[in-house]
């Protein structure tokens, strides 16, 4: 079989190395499309159920919402965990499915089990709300804005109200969570004696703010010629029209003269609450470069592209760019970029590509001292791995840095091959001044000469690394990618030698004749030569030395240390802090600012931003005390 594919090659090695070219050009254009992503997805399909309790404390939320939830969803179809978190004000349930199975259909699952739920719940408990898919490293561009022109509530409704939108609707992005700022809010501030004078309830003045605040519509009146469309006007917006709002009448007849009196005149909410513009309670924070400002997280949808979506949000940040000089606001744009990850890991291995090749050119040229020589054996590397790369995309999987790490791993491999059967082609080429039939038939013998073994070596080594494809679990997820490319890029590269090798060679080595063998080389050869003879003289020696050899490096194993990734650079640090469980925001914000005084003072550090509790529908789900910097 192996002989009949050399034949065929030699037959049309015009229509192979075009063959070989179009495949190289779609690479590129398949490389250029492709998914990008700094891990492969690695979390298992699963659903995260996030419940606003206002008011109530976690034993209380525990018990009304967080175990009614649970209860709802651990029967569903799939199901293999159900997590929960329970803070103040807060219940987080997180379902975890079978692996392999549909994010979508699992999502669907988990929605079908809220609509049982819901209505179970106490009154004054917001409504289950599913988090939006994203993907398994979740974070895509985090945006700190400052502004000494503006307040801290216009800024937050700036970002809110006018640059959140804009980015959210690039197309990749899931999520765009709001730390810091202060959320406008307009207050009633009751007082009890006021409204026991006035036998009011509290339910009451609910009522009335209800109304005042509500949009209700209003219908349509009918005449002989004509539909006349009603539309009512009575939403308050500010503070002295919420004030001017009627209070229906009690419930409960007057007990005193002076509420009897008070019963005859319409009954304001100005004359016994205090109604004005204030700012909503705060679950979270976040201090930017050591100074309160606003906070926008931005999160990936699941099987987005980070890179193209990145640059796409960067081109809006730019389009914005004018309209918030204009307002006096700094923009922070890369407090955290995972995309910088992405293309350092680019850069990484591209510049192991041109390395190697560089390293590859200048030992076949010393060797073969023939440049066609070099770029016969040497077009099998990009072939090789824009094979492989077509393959990834094709599957669905990302190029990430692991599957551009087996491809790195692999650079050495791929070339293996070819380099082999090219200098045997040459080797059988020098001094016969084959042309035409004679050539063909050389080269065809020389290339199923050492197919063979290459074919077996290939094969071994890609048997070495089928283990790692058929890992499950996180290490699964990780290193199965890493496997897969590796093990393409290099079963590519037998086809290639198997091909494209043998009629590249007949294009190009066959018009003149190659170089003759370098004498250092053959002298090289000869004392190879004589001491394989004197080691095949004791042959137990030598394998008994073997043995040791690999006995002491099994008994070294330990010493070494392990872990499940290698120390990425990615020039982005994460730090935790806790402080005494109860502690304030205010108390966090005054030792943030000291922590970021003292972080910005080292040389090297450009930009430090900090993230304490939590904000409405974000992924960090913690209580005042906890904080996180990004430095």
């Amino acid at each position: 079989m192996l002989a009949a594919i050399i034949r065929w090659s030699l037959r049309f090695p015009v229509v192979v190395c075009a063959l070989a070219a179009m495949l190289a050009v779609y690479g590129v254009l398949v490389l250029a499309r492709a998914r990008y992503d700094v891990f492969p997805e690695f979390v298992p399909p699963q659903a995260t159920v996030q419940t606003e309790a206002p008011g109530l404390v976690a034993e209380q939320v525990e018990l009304l919402v967080t175990l009614p939830i649970e209860q709802a969803i651990s029967g569903a179809s799939g199901v293999t965990a159900v997590r929960s978190q329970t803070i103040s004000g807060l219940s987080v349930v997180t379902v975890v499915f079978q692996e392999n199975l549909d994010p979508y259909r699992a999502r669907q699952i988990v929605a079908e089990a809220l609509e049982q739920v819901t209505a179970r719940l106490p009154q004054g408990v917001k409504p289950p709300k599913l988090e939006p898919l994203t993907s398994s490293t979740m974070d895509l561009l985090k945006l700190g804005f400052l502004s000494e022109r503006l307040s801290p509530m216009e800024l937050r409704e700036l970002v809110q109200w006018t640059i959140r939108p804009r980015l959210l609707a690039v197309p990749g992005v899931a999520r765009a969570t709001l730390y810091g700022g202060d959320e406008r809010q307009l207050q009633v501030q009751v007082e009890p004696r006021e409204l026991n004078a006035r036998d009011l309830a509290f339910s009451d003045v609910v009522a009335a703010v209800r109304s005042a605040t509500g949009v209700r519509g209003g219908g349509f009146i009918e005449t002989p010629n004509q539909r006349v469309l009603i539309e009512s006007r009575g939403q308050t917006l500010d503070a002295a029209a919420l004030g001017a709002a009627v209070v229906p009448t009690a419930s409960v007849a007057p007990t005193t003269p002076a509420a009897a009196a008070g019963a005859a005149t319409p009954l304001r909410l100005r004359d016994f609450a205090t109604v004005t513009d204030g700012v909503a309670p705060k679950f979270g924070d976040t201090l930017v470069m050591g100074k309160p400002g606003v906070l926008l997280n931005l999160s990936s949808q699941y099987g987005a592209n980070t890179l193209i979506v990145t640059r796409a949000l960067e081109g809006a940040l730019a389009e914005l760019a004018p309209a918030l000089r204009a307002r006096g606001v700094t923009l922070y744009a890369g407090l955290h970029r995972p995309a910088n990850f992405i293309e350092n890991a680019l850069a990484g291995i591209r510049l192991d590509v041109v390395l190697g090749a560089v390293l590859i050119t200048l030992v076949l040229f010393l060797f073969l001292r023939d440049l066609r020589s070099v770029v016969v054996a040497f077009v099998s590397i990009p072939l090789a791995l824009l094979a492989a790369v077509i393959v990834v995309d094709a599957v669905g999987w990302t190029i990430n840095t692991m599957t551009l790490g087996g491809l790195a791993v692999a650079l050495g491999v791929v070339v293996d091959d070819a380099i082999i059967g090219v200098e045997n082609i040459v080797r059988r080429l020098r001094g016969t001044h084959a042309h035409g039939s004679e050539a063909r038939e050389i080269i065809q013998n020389a290339s199923v000469e050492v197919r063979a073994p290459v074919v077996y070596a290939t094969f071994v080594v890609v048997l070495v690394l089928a283990p790692m494809l058929m890992l499950s679990g996180l290490q699964g997820s990780f290193f199965a990618p890493l496997a897969a490319s590796f093990s393409l890029a290099t079963l590519a590269s037998l086809l290639v030698a198997l091909t494209v090798t043998p009629a590249a060679a007949l294009l190009l080595l066959t018009r003149t004749e190659p170089h003759a063998e370098a004498a250092w080389l053959g002298r090289l050869k000869d004392r190879h030569a004589a001491l394989l003879r004197r080691w095949s003289a004791w042959p137990r020696r030598v394998i008994g030395g073997s043995a040791l050899v690999t006995l002491l490096a099994a008994a070294a194993l330990p010493l070494f240390g392990s872990e499940l990734m290698p120390p990425f650079r990615e020039g982005h640090f994460v730090v935790q802090a806790y402080a005494t469980p109860g502690t304030s925001l205010i108390a966090m914000r005054t030792l943030g600012a000291r922590v970021a005084a003292e972080l910005l003072a080292i040389p090297g550090i450009v930009t430090v931003e900090q993230t304490m509790g939590r904000a409405e529908a974000g992924e960090d789900t913690w209580e005042p005390n906890r904080s996180e910097l990004h430095i």
